[in-house]
């Protein structure tokens, strides 16, 4: 038998092929940092009688809640509505403290990309404006802004897990949108840059965001509470699917934040 056999992997199977109930392997991390915006905030949207628009943060309904209350991790939030992964790492984290060794976790989700991208019509970048080493040196650009994320992260928990999110496609004049691909792809390249980094790539395996799935797990421009679950669902499902597949890679999360090894010192 493979060893990965023994955790119920099927050569061949794609990541959210399987969904877990009650957060899978991924409920080995005790501590989990949420990066994100309005979707990691729990945001919902109400109508006022005007018509215009409300909205409202509701932290017990965003993926990373469910996820802490499926896994019984520790879950500390950082999302917030309209997020850019330059506000994050230039002012907010900072103001919040999130980078404080205190808060130090063993894997983080970053959900980061939409306000950069599509509200702020920010650039994109390239790998080559990110530097691991001298974060200082990082373009102003997402990638930039995001390694500059990693690197913070890496400081004060050095052999954490990085799981980066892509965003699901949406239609783009009848076409699905380029700039969704090129953001999973910066993605998948910054995975290869930063050791212990994944993408949970929902551009490539969440449902396509057409009329029919929005009107099934949204709410104007944002979940509804059953999106919310789902998607936190997918999170656990695509992590437990990194980790049946390579479980020796997730065999020390318990050392995290400490001196100890064992596949380091014990070949």
């Amino acid at each position: 038998m493979r060893p990965e056999e023994m955790y119920g992997f099927r050569k061949g199977e794609l990541p959210l092929e399987r969904t877990v109930q009650d957060g899978g392997f991924c409920g080995i991390f005790r501590r989990i940092g949420c990066i994100g915006d309005s979707l990691s905030a729990g945001e919902f949207e109400s109508r006022r009688a005007d018509g215009t628009t409300g909205f409202h943060d509701m932290y017990e309904y965003s993926w990373g809640s469910y996820i802490g209350r499926d896994t019984g991790a520790d879950i500390v939030n950082m999302g917030r509505d309209l997020m850019t992964a330059e506000e994050f790492v230039t002012s907010y984290a900072d103001l919040m403290h999130f980078f404080d060794p205190a808060l130090a976790c063993q894997a983080y989700i970053i959900a980061l990309g939409v306000n950069d991208l599509f509200t702020k019509n920010g650039p994109l970048g390239t790998i080559a404006d990110v530097h691991p080493d001298a974060p200082e040196k990082n373009a102003p650009t997402f990638a930039g802004y995001l390694g500059r994320i990693l690197s913070r992260f890496k400081k004060i928990s050095p052999r954490c897990r990085f799981f980066l999110v892509s965003m699901p496609h949406q239609e783009c004049e009848g076409r699905w949108n380029p700039t969704v691909e090129a953001h999973r792809d910066l993605l998948f390249e910054m995975a290869e840059l930063y050791s212990h980094t994944y993408v949970l790539d929902l551009c490539e395996y969440f449902p396509r965001q057409n009329d029919e799935i929005r009107s099934l797990i949204y709410m104007g421009g944002h979940f509804n509470p059953m999106g919310y679950l789902y998607i936190a669902r997918c999170f656990e499902s695509y992590i437990d699917w990194y980790i049946r597949r390579s479980p020796r890679d997730f065999a020390e999360v318990p050392f995290i934040g400490t001196d100890k090894r064992f596949y380091e010192v014990i070949k």
